[in-house]
C-alpha cells in the first residue's frame, strides 16, 4: 500500500468540501493500493482541529509546518490574494500543488506566479471543476465529433441562489472575476477557441451593499470567439429559483444544453409540461458535488504521475484574461479587446 499524504491549507467552506472529498478517496483508491493521508491547517485554528479531529486527520499550527512535514501533494482553499504566495511555497517543496481558481486576483498578479512555476519546474493544477462534470464532458465530446454541426451560438449561464457575504464580495475581484470565470474557462476548454472581445453589462437591484463594496449582483457579457461565434455569459448572485448552471450551445444540426435535468432551477409555465419535477440544486457544491469528487481524484493521478495536468495555471490565466476583459467593460461601457497573452 502506498501512502499518499495530502496538506490542505484553509477549511471555510470549500476547504471543508475538499477536506471530505478527499478523505472519502481511499474508499475508491485502496483498491489500487494507494492510501490517502490529510493533514490541514488554518488560521482559524480551534475550527481547523475540529474539522481535522472529525477526520481523522492531522492538524498543523501554521504553513510552514504542514509544508515542513513532508507532503506529497498541497492543497489550497484560501483566499485569492493569498494564492501566489501558497502556490510558490509548494513550488519551493517540490510537490505538486492544487489550487482553488484563479492564480491571483487578476491577469497583472496572476503573470509572476506563471513565469515563477515554469522557472521552477512547478506542477500546479488549477480548480475548475467544471471540466471534469459529466454534462459537459459529454457535451464537448459531440463537439468535437461534429454532431452539432457548426456552431452559431452558445448561451452559459452561472446564478447563485443567494450571494455571500459582503465581505467576500468586498475582495472577489467582481462578479465577472469570481463567478463567471468558470463560464469562460468551460467555454474556450470545450470549443478549443479563444475570446477575443467581451461587452458587459450590469445591475445591482438586491442588497446595495454589493455595489458600495464596488461589485454588481447581476451582470451579462457578450462574447466573440476568434471565428467570428458569438455567445452570452450571464450571472446572478439573486436567483431565488435555486442554484442554475447551464450551457446552451447550438448548431445548425443541434442543440444541447448541459445542466437540463431533473433538478434544474426552472419550470415552465406551458400546461401540461412537468419538467423538471426533482427539487432544484441549492448551492455549486451540491450542483457539482460529483465533479469535485473526480477533480480531486485526478490530483491524486497528477502526484501518482498518471495523468497529464488537466488544468493548468496558463489554462485559468487565460480565462481570467476574458473575466479582466469583462470587468473593464462593465466600468468603462464599452467593449474591450481581450489581451492572448
Amino acid at each position: 500500500m502506498r501512502d499518499i499524504i495530502l496538506g490542505l491549507i484553509g477549511v471555510g467552506r470549500i476547504g471543508v468540501m475538499h477536506a471530505n472529498n478527499i478523505s472519502a478517496l481511499n474508499g475508491t483508491l485502496h483498491s489500487r493500493g494507494v492510501n490517502i493521508q490529510l493533514r490541514l491547517t488554518d488560521v482559524a485554528t480551534d475550527h481547523a482541529q475540529n474539522i481535522a479531529a472529525g477526520l481523522n486527520a492531522g492538524f498543523l499550527p501554521s504553513v510552514e509546518d504542514l509544508i515542513e512535514s513532508g507532503l506529497d501533494g498541497l492543497v489550497i482553499a484560501t483566499g485569492t490574494a493569498t494564492h501566489p504566495d501558497l502556490i510558490r511555497a509548494g513550488v519551493d517543496a517540490g510537490i505538486p500543488v492544487f489550487c482553488e481558481k484563479p492564480v491571483a486576483l487578476n491577469v497583472t498578479d496572476a503573470l509572476p506566479t506563471l513565469d515563477y512555476i515554469k522557472h521552477n519546474n512547478g506542477v500546479v493544477q488549477i480548480g475548475h471543476q467544471r471540466r471534469f462534470d459529466a454534462g459537459y464532458l459529454e457535451a464537448k465530446r459531440e463537439y468535437q465529433a461534429g454532431e452539432l454541426g457548426w456552431i452559431h451560438s452558445l448561451r452559459a449561464v452561472t446564478c447563485d441562489m443567494m450571494p455571500p457575504p459582503v465581505e467576500f464580495l468586498a475582495t472577489s475581484g467582481g462578479l465577472f472575476r469570481d463567478c463567471s470565470v468558470h463560464d469562460f474557462d468551460i467555454l474556450r476548454w470545450l470549443t478549443g477557441r479563444e475570446i477575443v472581445e467581451v461587452y458587459a453589462k450590469g445591475s445591482n437591484n438586491g442588497d446595495p451593499a454589493i455595489g458600495f463594496v464596488g461589485d454588481v449582483d447581476t451582470a451579462l457579457a457578450v462574447v466573440t470567439f476568434d471565428d467570428g461565434t458569438v455567445g452570452t455569459v450571464s450571472a446572478s448572485r439573486y436567483n431565488g429559483a435555486g442554484h442554475d448552471v447551464r450551457l446552451e450551445i447550438q448548431g445548425s444540426r443541434r442543440t444541447i444544453m448541459v445542466g437540463l435535468d431533473e433538478k434544474s432551477a426552472l419550470r415552465s409555465p406551458e400546461a401540461s409540461v412537468t419538467f423538471p419535477a426533482g427539487p432544484p440544486h441549492q448551492t455549486f457544491a451540491e450542483r457539482f458535488d460529483q465533479a469535485y469528487r473526480t477533480e480531486m481524484a485526478a490530483f491524486v493521478e497528477l502526484i501518482l504521475g498518471e495523468r497529464e495536468n488537466p488544468c493548468t495555471p496558463e489554462d485559468a490565466v487565460a480565462a481570467s484574461r476574458v473575466a479582466d476583459a469583462a470587468q473593464e467593460s462593465l466600468a468603462t461601457g464599452v467593449p474591450v479587446k481581450v489581451d492572448l497573452g
